[in-house]
């Protein structure tokens, strides 16, 4: 699967996660280029209630495992009460 294609399930994934179970009214999505590292960077947040646990379930232990699969680095942030930050670098070969 293309870096493109992986991109875009993360995005989708991290957004079905936080409509069926952070209880958000807002999600936001970032996506840039570091043209210099050649590193495309995703950042999905939304106003829920937080707690977030990769343990919880398989979506965000499916998205670490996609992102590691690619060399890439995941980082969720998401403490209780919210709001949850899922911050996720590929490499890209431009």
């Amino acid at each position: 699967m293309s870096v493109e294609a992986s991109a875009y399930f993360v995005v989708a994934e991290a957004l079905t996660i936080a409509v069926k179970h952070s209880g958000a009214t807002s999600a936001a999505v970032s996506v840039t280029m570091d043209m210099e590292n050649r590193r495309l960077r995703l950042t999905v947040s939304d106003d829920g209630c937080g707690g977030a646990d990769e343990d919880g379930g398989s979506g965000l232990a499916g998205i670490r495992r996609r992102i590691e699969a690619y060399d890439g680095k995941f980082l969720l942030t998401s403490p209780p009460g919210g709001p949850t930050t899922m911050d996720v670098e590929l490499p890209c070969g431009l």
